[in-house]
């Protein structure tokens, strides 16, 4: 990943929850529906996983309240400052790292499952993608699971949409609004301005968060699983999983 996606998610990690509605509920929700995907294709009720784009801890945090055992990793130092704060205040044992993961330097192997989600991989360009995939089936056990989520591209790419939102939160004294600016910068790539607008009491305060995304497209996303060396690769989109995102599920051949 680039020094600007780094900056990104570390301006972000003092308010990246407020982009949902309730966090813990979303916290919650997500691992209701991610452990069965899980455990439909390895059994266990304490598995070993690799979050390896952790952010906050947003699904880190779910799967060490659901008994597995979890390290997180993020390329952001503050969103893993953050991430070990809420672990800490749950009375979780997860044990987080700084790492990129196109390298995940200092992660060991043998995990049953490593994770890379909430639209983590289109961050990365095709180049850094081929580095990234081996490095996460390196870190995978045989025949351990891969599990993604990004946004539906595949649908996203043929309108280019110009924003997101906006979404409001709260009530009278203390809202906030979350909306985005999407800038298209060529056919497939785009800067996001994400803004959370708050209010306390009669003070409104505005953020302004710069990322940039590159348009993975679902062929695309396969293809390179299969040169990094992943099979019984399985999409399911919103539909049929109920998470936010298309998921991909791979098998580490």
């Amino acid at each position: 990943m680039d020094e600007e996606t780094g900056n990104f998610y570390s301006a972000l990690a003092d308010h990246y929850h407020l982009i949902f509605e309730d966090w813990d509920a979303s916290i919650a929700r997500q691992v209701r529906i991610l452990n069965p995907l899980i455990s439909s294709k390895i059994p266990g009720h304490s598995l070993k996983i690799l979050d390896c784009a952790c952010g906050i801890g947003t699904q880190s945090l779910g799967f060490a309240s659901s008994g597995h055992r979890v390290v997180g990793s993020d390329l952001s130092p503050a969103a893993i400052a953050r991430a070990r704060r809420e672990a800490q205040s749950r009375n979780l044992q997860i044990e987080f790292r700084v790492a990129d993961m196109t390298s995940l330097d200092g992660i060991e192997s043998g995990f049953d499952v490593v994770a890379a989600l909430d639209n983590a991989l289109p961050h990365l360009t095709s180049e850094q993608l081929a580095c990234a995939l081996p490095s996460i089936a390196s870190r995978l056990k045989p025949r351990g699971l891969f599990l993604a989520s990004i946004r539906d591209y595949d649908a996203l790419i043929l309108t280019k949409p110009a924003s997101e939102g906006p979404t409001f939160y709260g009530k009278p004294g203390n809202r906030r609004i979350i909306h985005q600016i999407w800038d298209w910068t060529d056919e497939k790539s785009y800067k996001l301005h994400l803004f959370i607008t708050q209010e306390k009491g009669s003070a409104w305060t505005s953020h302004h968060f710069v990322a940039l995304y590159e348009c993975l497209l679902r062929d695309e996303l396969s293809a390179a699983l299969f040169a990094a060396g992943f099979d019984q690769l399985e999409w399911l989109m919103p539909g049929e999983s109920a998470y936010y995102q298309p998921i991909v599920l791979a098998r580490k051949s």
